[in-house]
């Protein structure tokens, strides 16, 4: 089964608030099976939401409308769902002597237009909200299901669990859904699905989507069986092709961060890690950090914007800098080395580069760097690794791709066959 969710008001098409219902009703209708085809957000325009309800009622057995019960006249998701499905709306005594009971129960009195929550649309049931004074609906037709719910999250999420969940149940094939998100590093989005649309287009489930950012892209599986292991057992089937077409492109295979990974790793080898940065301005520390435990592998880092401070802080030859630049291989393995030897960790990583808009503003003897060239290197006590890139993009997403393939350096550190484990 499919549904459609409709959340309704005007304060959710503003920058201040987040539909956070979509979210949980999502989770819940997945554990049981039940797929979300569409999410709409709508305003307090009756007319509008008829017609919208009206449309999802076509297309989906399961509509799902939250927000809109509350007493005022800007709540209007009543009067637009009788229009939508032509029934009339009906008043039950019940419901208002309820909702008084419930004023009364906090010694106060109830406004007259809170009479407006006793009204169901025709032949609808009406949700018992044990938290709030508006009712939810459940109106139950041939093939299709229409439930209207309270936008306060609290009441919202007391309705569907104990009044909603067990009818959906009864009404739903049982059906169980598994999920998987490989996360992918160092190949564009576009090469990544050349080489494993062949694969996942020949299966209707479990059905793929891609996600891609600067440097990342996520991989969702989501498989359907009657059963939680038959559901896993499809998505690992096309899981295990995909990641073997893949190979170690894949870092992660249930949506952990890069970072998160290069910590895991660092930490389970017992190694520990220092940083000089130039043109990511401490954007690779702030992701190592995010990581909870990260103290336990990160000792600290540079920030050396100025190339007068990589020669002060990190002991940067200034000849290199005058003959090769600051955007150069040469500077980023001094940089690379003189935190390690600083901070006196078995890693040290450098990441320099021309972030832009402007060309590198210290070029050295080598002349002008291009926007967007990066240099990074990872050294220990062996050796150092020195790394180039020319990523394409606006300033924001080059540090971003940056510190994605700098995290990406450690991973690689400690992959099986390196020769550095």
């Amino acid at each position: 089964m499919t549904a459609e969710i409709v959340a309704v008001g005007s304060e959710l098409l503003g920058a201040q608030r987040v539909d956070t219902n979509s979210l949980y009703l999502t989770q819940k209708l997945n554990e049981i099976g039940v797929e979300v085809a569409a999410k709409t957000v709508v305003g307090d325009d009756k007319a509008r939401l008829a017609a919208v309800i009206q449309q999802a009622r076509t297309r989906t057995p399961l509509v799902i409308l939250t927000g809109g019960l509350g007493p005022t006249e800007d709540d209007v998701t009543r009067e637009a769902a009788s229009a939508a499905c032509g029934r009339e709306l009906v008043f039950h005594q019940e419901i208002l002597d309820g909702i008084e009971a419930r004023f009364r129960s906090a010694r106060r009195k109830m406004a007259a237009i809170n009479r407006r929550q006793a009204f169901l649309l025709a032949g609808a049931e009406a949700l018992a909200n044990d938290r709030g004074t508006a009712p939810g609906q459940w109106l139950g037709e041939p093939a299709k299901t229409l439930i209207l719910l309270p936008g306060p999250p609290h009441e919202l999420k007391a309705i569907f669990e104990q009044e909603c969940l067990p009818r959906l149940r009864r009404l739903v094939p049982e059906r169980h859904i598994a999920t998987r998100v490989l996360r992918v590093t160092g190949l564009p989005e576009s090469d990544l699905d050349q080489r494993i649309a062949p694969i996942y287009t020949r299966y209707t489930n479990p059905v793929t989507t891609i996600l891609a950012a600067p440097g990342d892209i996520q991989v969702h599986l989501r498989g359907q069986g009657s059963s939680e292991s038959e559901a896993r057992v499809v998505v690992e089937e096309l899981s295990r092709q995909v990641e073997a077409e893949l190979g170690d492109r894949v870092y992660s295979r249930e949506g952990e961060s890069l970072e998160e990974v290069a910590g895991q790793l660092l930490e389970s080898h017992g190694a520990t890690l220092a940083v000089a940065e130039s043109c990511t301005g401490g954007m690779l520390a702030e992701r190592l950090t995010a990581a909870p435990g990260s103290s336990k592998y990160f000792l600290g880092g540079w920030v050396t914007y100025h190339a007068e401070m990589k020669v002060r802080w990190l002991g940067v030859d200034p000849r290199t800098l005058d003959s090769c630049g600051v955007v150069s291989a040469e500077a980023a393995r001094e940089m690379a080395e003189g935190a390690r030897r600083l901070a006196a960790s078995t890693l040290g990583l450098s990441i320099t580069g021309a972030a832009g808009p402007a060309p590198d503003p210290h070029p050295g003897a080598a002349g002008p760097k291009p926007v967007g060239l990066v240099f990074l290197a990872l050294a220990s006590e062996e050796d150092c690794l020195v790394k180039e890139r020319q990523f394409l993009g606006e300033r924001e997403r080059i540090r971003q791709q940056a510190t994605q393939m700098a995290l990406d350096l450690i991973r690689r550190r400690f992959l099986p066959g390196s020769g550095r484990e």
